[in-house]
């Protein structure tokens, strides 16, 4: 039987999913454990047929129990996978966010989804960011496994990055098999931050330890693992299940803070995002929001408001039965 545990969320409990497989970077100790660990609510009564299962971004871990709830409500059982040296699975010691080959997440996605589907007949994965690039690649290797795919602002492209521009991609596939953990430079204002978090003039309280600001250290051999899934689906993908891809309306990037950076994504460029959309199968719906910032469902009411009811609406068209 599963040992579940009561999570930091109140009504959420958590597990931890062992990765026997996965070796320690160049700089851990090698004796601490690497963990990816499952959260998760259930609706209330006799279980669903159909679950979530989210995947966050970068410097990011679940809390965003208002989607979980929208979910729920929706007739959908919720679970989030916490990634390894992501939020609930750090370990003191260990890279923030560090990973040398995106395909090596299939052990804690293929972990996660066995206990999903050992109480359930349908999965409906949901990523966001980088969780969205690491949501599809595995979806289109696992396509007998997810019933239907939601993107919130799914980084699909690198074109235009200024560290791309200045040291190309050949240097940081060369530099990521020598040098996997070296540190890139790479600016953090905390202007996200600022959107976000309440002690900040935003709206959300999250752990701060867990979604930092500045976020962890960008490493090159991370950085070429992205690009190397950038490329993939560059080249097109071959899902046949329904996706839906949401973005914001625009990007808005400046050195020196602007209020429309409250109502833009500053992360990602949505253009791009709109661009590769069609490249992932062969029935995407795209869906942009004015005034939105990056994590769509975290943007400012109306705007989140308006996330959740076009995502119920194409959930009731294209998504698996709840019953």
């Amino acid at each position: 039987m599963t040992d579940w545990r009561p999570d930091v969320l109140d009504g959420y409990q958590q597990f931890d999913l062992p990765l026997p497989d996965a070796e320690s970077a160049v700089g851990e100790d090698p004796d601490t454990e690497l963990v990816a660990t499952l959260v998760r609510r259930l609706r209330p009564g006799a279980r669903t047929r159909t679950a979530v299962l989210y995947v966050h971004g970068w410097n990011d871990y679940f809390f965003q129990v208002h989607l979980a709830d929208e979910l729920l409500d929706h007739g959908y059982d919720f679970y989030a996978l916490e990634l390894r040296r992501y939020g609930r699975s750090l370990r003191p010691g260990q890279l923030a966010g560090f990973v040398s080959d995106l395909d090596h997440y299939d052990a804690e996605l293929d972990a996660a989804a066995d206990m999903i589907l050992a109480d359930h007949d349908q999965l409906v994965l949901m990523g966001h960011s980088t969780g969205g690039l690491v949501a599809t690649l595995w979806a289109d290797r696992h396509q007998d496994r997810v019933a239907a795919l939601v993107l919130n602002s799914p980084w699909l492209d690198l074109q235009g990055s200024w560290v791309v521009r200045a040291l190309g991609s050949p240097v940081i596939d060369a530099l990521g098999e020598r040098r996997p953990t070296a540190i890139l430079p790479m600016p953090d204002r905390g202007y996200y931050a600022r959107t976000l978090h309440a002690g900040l003039g935003g709206e959300w309280d999250y752990d701060q330890t867990w979604k930092q600001s500045p976020g962890p250290a960008v490493r090159v051999g991370w950085l070429r693992a992205i690009l190397r899934g950038h490329q993939r689906i560059a080249a097109g993908l071959s899902l046949q299940q329904p996706i839906l891809v949401m973005a914001a309306g625009r990007s808005d990037v400046a050195v020196r803070w602007k209020e429309t950076f409250l109502r833009s994504d500053i992360v990602l460029d949505v253009d791009q995002i709109v661009a590769r959309a069609p490249k992932l199968g062969r029935q995407v719906t795209v869906l942009r929001f004015e005034d939105a910032i990056h994590d769509l469902v975290l943007s400012a009411e109306p705007v989140r408001a308006c996330v959740m009811a076009d995502l119920r609406r194409w959930l009731r068209a294209y998504g698996p039965a709840c019953d």
